[in-house]
């Protein structure tokens, strides 16, 4: 059993006063193209978000591959690894894709070699450079549950603080590019990106 964890809780600031999550792009809501994208690579799908989400995010997955699990925040604007923590707490899976819902582009073969990756230890995470890509990413799921609720109980709400108590794998940049490519990692921040990422799907 695999699943995915969308994490689409954020305030989106730099995108405007819509909800990147949903917005439509190539006519297709964004949350909507992620989740199809890494339909074939999962068995259960969570969604994290706000309260106030629920209902849009609904509608944008409505007929879809999956009837996505809920995983609402407590409390809002706690930033991304509460999120995550969040959302694995409703996880059946004893392995979870986390993966950001502004990421339309996410490789599914990449999901599945991440899977394969992970077996066997508490996470497989990509580094393309000096960054982690800790969304989009596969964990254990209760290790990484475990090492983000005390990652909060400390106070410490960076995105890699988990990782310090897990055994984990390193995806570096080399093998990224024999399995899959950069694509996967790219992400709608702006009404510009939006714009680009909606050429570029109408091109192909």
């Amino acid at each position: 059993m695999r699943a995915a964890l969308v994490i689409a809780g954020g305030r989106s600031t730099r995108f405007g006063d819509r909800d990147k999550a949903v917005a439509e792009l190539a006519g297709t809501p964004m949350i909507r193209r992620v989740v199809d994208r890494v339909a074939d690579a999962v068995d259960e799908v969570v969604v994290n978000c706000r309260t106030d989400q629920v209902d849009s995010i609904s509608a944008a997955l409505d007929d879809g591959s999956f009837d996505p699990t809920f995983a609402e925040d407590r409390e809002t604007d706690a930033g991304p690894m509460a999120g995550i923590a969040r959302g694995l707490e409703a996880v059946s899976a004893p392995y979870t894709l986390v993966i950001a819902c502004d990421m339309p582009f996410v490789d599914p073969d990449f999901a599945d070699y991440l899977f394969e990756a992970a077996a066997g230890s508490d996470a497989a995470v990509p580094r393309p450079d000096e960054w982690f890509q800790t969304t989009q990413a596969v964990y254990r799921t209760e290790p990484m549950l475990d090492a983000c609720r005390e990652a909060l109980q400390r106070d410490d709400h960076r995105i890699i603080a988990p990782l310090e108590g897990l055994d984990y794998v390193v995806v570096d940049g080399a093998e990224i590019d024999r399995v899959s490519s950069l694509d996967t990692f790219e992400n709608v921040n702006t009404q510009e990106e939006l714009t680009q990422a909606t050429e570029r799907l109408q091109r192909d």
